[in-house]
């Protein structure tokens, strides 16, 4: 298995140095695009984890999970809740389990658990894409360097060709 070479971009000339620039924006870009995506799943596991810490006894008619609750359907008796369907539609429900919630696993899987075993695992999830993150901010940052290094070289090669005039390249 041969390993691979590395070449000096010093020695790459302008149109090389182009297309190296040109594959390490896309890979920048790709990585961004990641990290918002990764950000948003942190986001969107920390607030189930609040909901799963306001699901308990003492709350059982102001949870948050609700977003808005008409007067309507705010009887304490009733355990009466707004479910979200999708992001923009509600419907009520009842809580029949304080102790219970439904965690959607992934791929479409949803799986009972107590509310301790919830909290630890959307906190599990979040500490995982929190490390994922912070490894994918450690990768963008370089990527950044050697965008800044590349273009660096880039502009000391045009201004030299520039300087130097169209006949010291054709020797």
């Amino acid at each position: 298995m041969s390993q691979p070479q590395t070449i000096n971009v010093t020695d790459l000339d302008i149109a090389q140095l182009s297309e190296v620039r040109k594959q390490l924006e896309e890979e920048l870009t790709l990585l961004t695009n990641s990290f918002a995506q990764l950000k948003q799943a942190q986001a969107k596991f920390k607030a189930c984890l609040e909901n799963v810490k306001e699901v308990k006894p003492e709350n059982k008619s102001t949870f948050k999970i609700c977003y808005y609750i008409p007067t309507d359907y705010q009887d304490a008796s009733d355990k009466t809740i707004l479910v979200p369907l999708t992001n923009s539609l509600y419907v009520p429900g009842k809580l029949s389990d304080l102790e219970h919630v439904i965690v959607d696993v992934g791929t479409g899987y949803y799986v009972k658990k107590t509310r301790p075993q919830a909290v630890k695992h959307y906190t599990d999830k979040v500490e995982y894409i929190r490390k994922n993150v912070d490894s994918l901010e450690d990768t963008i940052q370089k990527k950044r360097d050697n965008m800044n290094y590349l273009t660096s070289i880039l502009q000391q090669k045009i201004q030299a060709e520039t300087q130097s005039g169209p006949s010291a390249k054709a020797q």
